[in-house]
């Protein structure tokens, strides 16, 4: 039977040459000298593709701080362009001495639905709230509280209204809330009656 490993004694030797045989001849001096010039070289560009990548960024940051800065110092331009046509009725409403009491009137509706328009276009709206209601701490500001049949921490009177800006509180309305009624001998403390 014959035998399934390779027969080494019959095998000749073989020069094998890589392909930078070539540099194998040169000195390893030159050879070092070739390998130091050629990672200066890559250093160099990589340290050039940094900077530039560097001065993008900072080019970058420097125009998005100079939009955002124009974006905020201009954000109010909408709301200011609407409240101009409401400045002008004012104007004309002082202007004119000699108008009757019901020109005034109208005039005076005419520039708050003017107003009304101009809140409409930039989102924001009138906190409203009717008596009866219950009151909201999140949109509502109690100024007093006072005895009433409605139910406890219902509105009954509205003082003045509140505005949103979007879904933001710019201004709380303000409201007086119902507290209950004490009966005469109950303890505020306990709510039972004293003998």
């Amino acid at each position: 039977m014959r035998a399934l490993w390779p027969q080494f004694d019959r095998m000749q030797e073989k020069t094998v040459q890589t392909p930078d045989a070539h540099d194998s001849a040169k000195p390893l001096e030159a050879q070092l000298a070739e390998a130091q010039a050629k990672l200066t070289e890559m250093r160099e560009q990589h340290r050039d593709a940094t900077l530039r990548a560097l001065a993008d960024a900072e080019n970058a940051r420097k125009r998005f701080q100079a939009e955002a800065a124009a974006a905020q110092k201009f954000a109010l331009e909408r709301f200011a362009e609407s409240l101009l046509p409401v400045a002008d009725s004012l104007e004309a409403a002082l202007d004119n001495v000699q108008a009757s009491p019901d020109a005034l009137r109208d005039g005076v509706q005419l520039t708050l639905r003017q107003l009304s328009a101009a809140f409409h276009k930039v989102h924001v709206a009138p906190i409203a709230p009717v008596p009866g209601e219950r009151f909201d701490p999140h949109r509502h500001q109690a100024m007093a509280a006072v005895e009433a049949d409605s139910e406890p921490n219902t509105i009954v009177a509205v003082m003045q209204k509140g505005y949103l800006l979007h879904d933001r509180v710019l201004r709380p309305a303000l409201v007086t809330v119902a507290k209950a009624v004490e009966k005469e001998g109950a303890s505020p403390i306990s709510g039972t009656e004293s003998d």
